[in-house]
């Protein structure tokens, strides 16, 4: 479970006077590790504006805290294969785009961009005959 998180650090920037066309958000995880008394993810959120109109990047660290043997396959999975159990992944992303949005939007204001902020897909399924 995500039980906190820490912003290390927030740049952006506006490089042309142009109507947003687009937009691309990148999450990258560049460390797992135990800390003192949390799981620590260290993460980078950027958000790329199509056709180089801007970018808005967010550098922080996620604290989850979990039982020894959930902290031990998730460390075990980072050190193989530097990446986090697929059941674990969900929690992480969802964690971080939530923050890299919310963040972002403060940025993303102050720069004059549009906010970094991806709606779901939306899928209608038809109701089963019965």
């Amino acid at each position: 479970m995500i039980v906190g998180e820490r912003i290390l650090e927030v740049s952006g920037n506006k490089k042309k006077r142009e109507p947003v066309k687009g937009l691309n958000i990148n999450i990258a995880l560049e460390e797992v590790k135990k800390g003192d008394e949390y799981l620590e993810i260290t993460y980078v959120y950027t958000a790329s504006y199509n056709e180089d109109v801007g970018e808005i990047k967010i550098k922080g660290v996620l604290l989850g805290k979990e039982e020894d043997k959930k902290i031990k396959e998730i460390l075990d999975t980072w050190k193989k294969e530097k990446k986090v159990p697929e059941d674990y992944a969900t929690t992480v992303l969802s964690a971080i785009n939530y923050s890299g949005s919310a963040n972002g939007t403060l940025l993303a204001r102050v720069l004059g961009l549009t906010a970094p902020l991806i709606p779901p897909r939306i899928q209608l399924s038809r109701a089963e005959k019965k």
